[in-house]
């Protein structure tokens, strides 16, 4: 997980540089602190922090995989790489379910209500969709 951390370094760092930067340009041009825009700067520096401290703490304990190692064999990444589903109709109506509750507040918050009840049938069709139809076990 070593180049992935880097990747998201990279991005720690740019953050850490442009935040302040946007931070000081917008108040020296307005005389205000545009808010928005530092505070999703900020956000975002966060997030690449959060994901980057878990890409090393991960490494570390998982040690070197053959995509880290310069001397490693194509052979070594070979095998079983994890269980995906083969096909689900879940994913679908989880997207639905987001529509319909971030279109509530411009809609009515009714709709938002009737969101978070269909989100709980879809996270159920999440938990127990390998117990029912073609693919249970």
């Amino acid at each position: 997980m070593k180049t992935e951390a880097k990747l998201f370094l990279f991005l720690v760092i740019f953050f850490l540089i442009v935040a302040p930067v946007y931070a000081f340009m917008t108040w020296r041009i307005d005389g205000h602190l545009e808010p928005i825009g530092t505070t999703v700067l900020i956000l975002t520096l966060l997030f690449s922090s959060m994901i980057w401290g878990l890409l090393v703490l991960t490494g570390r304990s998982t040690g070197p995989r053959p995509e880290d190692r310069a001397e490693a064999e194509i052979v070594e990444g070979a095998g079983a790489l994890g269980f995906f589903p083969p096909t689900s109709i879940v994913p679908f109506w989880s997207t639905l379910v987001i529509v319909v509750i971030f279109m509530g507040p411009i809609f009515g918050w009714w709709l938002t209500l009737l969101g978070i009840g269909l989100g709980i049938w879809a996270v159920c069709g999440w938990a127990y969709e390998y117990y029912v139809g073609d693919y249970k076990h």
